[in-house]
């Protein structure tokens, strides 16, 4: 198999060749055929979560084909399509696990970070932490469900049933969850860097209500907000657009420092919350509801040996939509194009 390998915090993956992985008992080895680049492994890969189990291959927003069946496993076929997301281990011991919060599991393991991920041609993944993907759908185009979208439905559900809501960093997980959310007659409020008028653009074109800057107010109160950019900054910001009783949720599993604000942006019932992670169950509920309603992902894809370009492009914030390595260059349709950072970026019409 051949990987991307993190070897040093803040350091490049490197390439390397090593034996195919053997599956132990309850595991499948997959064959990937994309994987999705996420915020989250810029977080691995910059040391900014900590203890990272390395060397670590990164990637949690694998679709593969189940290449090798593990003692014990059943209920899969080689083959078959399936997905391996974020959580991949919980102890089920644990008070979190035993009243169903595996998310908080006291003992987890997850891909990417304490179990090597999708980076690779190759991945072992516990079969109890895989799903099966079905037919329909480009591998591609799915990857980005596999964690921008279940923490973005995970998100969404936290956030209530309020009909004005506003996403707070317009990427991989906004532009999926703002699809569900539309589906689910709410309105949108999309807010992206300032001046970024390009996404601004990209969020209407996808049924926002309203886009701008996530230094303005939007013309109305929000019923709830979530944030998906990882700026502290943007909390206070947020509280200041929510109505009465409305709520904040925190999506991204590292963020920076959160600045004081006075309490009268608190006060009248607002809340702020925080996502951790996701179950199984979040998993099975939105890939369920996603493939029913025809979630379409828009992809910037590139070859499995340049991710740290698509790393360093997902970073400067050089494409809408969310990047998706695959282990052969060539993948789908793809045309060069240039971003206004100076990236050239290979951009597969998935949406």
């Amino acid at each position: 198999m051949q990987a991307m390998v993190l070897t040093v915090n803040g350091s490049p993956l490197e390439w390397i060749e090593r034996p195919d992985p053997v599956p132990g008992p309850g595991e499948l080895r997959v064959r990937v055929a994309a994987c999705g680049v996420c915020r989250t492994d810029l977080h691995v890969t910059d040391g900014e979560l900590p203890n990272p189990r390395l060397p670590i291959i990164p990637g949690h927003e694998i679709v593969g084909y189940v290449d090798a069946l593990g003692e014990g496993v059943s209920g899969f076929h080689i083959g078959e399509r399936v997905g391996i997301p974020w959580l991949g281990h919980t102890c089920g011991a644990c008070p979190y696990c035993r009243s169903g919060h595996e998310n908080l599991c006291d003992a987890p393991e997850f891909t990417g970070y304490t179990r090597d991920g999708g980076y690779a041609t190759m991945v072992t993944a516990e079969a109890q932490f895989t799903f099966p993907l079905g037919g329909p759908g480009n591998d591609v185009d799915l990857a980005p469900l596999l964690c921008a979208g279940l923490i973005g439905w995970r998100s969404l559900v936290m956030a209530g049933d309020g009909k004005r809501l506003g996403l707070y960093g317009f990427g991989a997980a906004a532009h999926i969850i703002a699809q569900i959310a539309r589906w689910q007659g709410r309105d949108i409020y999309a807010f992206t860097r300032p001046g970024n008028l390009a996404s601004q653009r990209f969020a209407l074109d996808l049924g926002a209500h309203w886009a701008g800057g996530s230094d303005e107010t939007p013309p109305e109160f929000l019923d709830a907000a979530i944030l998906f950019a990882p700026v502290g900054a943007l909390v206070p910001q947020a509280l200041r657009a929510v109505r009465k009783g409305g709520q904040v949720v925190c999506a991204g599993i590292h963020m920076s420092d959160i600045p004081s604000f006075p309490y009268s942006l608190l006060w009248e019932e607002r809340k702020v919350v925080s996502v951790a992670n996701l179950t199984r169950k979040d998993a099975l509920e939105f890939l369920s509801l996603a493939l029913q309603i025809g979630v379409k992902t828009q992809i910037t894809t590139y070859p499995l040996r340049d991710a740290n370009r698509a790393l360093s492009d997902l970073r400067a914030g050089c494409f809408d939509g969310a990047a998706v390595l695959v282990p052969q260059a060539g993948t789908g349709k793809q045309l060069d194009l240039s971003c206004a950072n100076g990236c050239r970026l290979h951009l597969k019409q998935g949406y």
